[in-house]
């Protein structure tokens, strides 16, 4: 899984799988989320459109990561 950030442009995109190597379709789930999926059904990526005012809603733009099956944390830190 990748997170690619760019304040400048207000855009975070998740990718779960490289999207480059297959075709995939972008859903318009709304204003500000697009959803990139294959026709198989598997999640390729999310795009937020608002990407500074969805992140820092939850977490002040820390990417927090928790392992529910051992306990593990760890935490890493957007740039603003």
């Amino acid at each position: 899984m990748e997170i690619r950030h760019d304040p400048r442009y207000n855009i975070a995109y998740i990718s779960f799988r490289n999207k480059a190597e297959h075709q995939v379709q972008s859903l318009k789930i709304s204003e500000t989320v697009i959803l990139d999926i294959s026709s198989g059904g598997e999640i390729y990526g999310i795009e937020l459109l608002n990407a500074n005012e969805q992140l820092k809603a939850q977490s002040g733009l820390t990417l927090k990561y928790l392992n529910e099956a051992t306990g593990e944390k760890s935490e890493l830190k957007l740039a603003s």
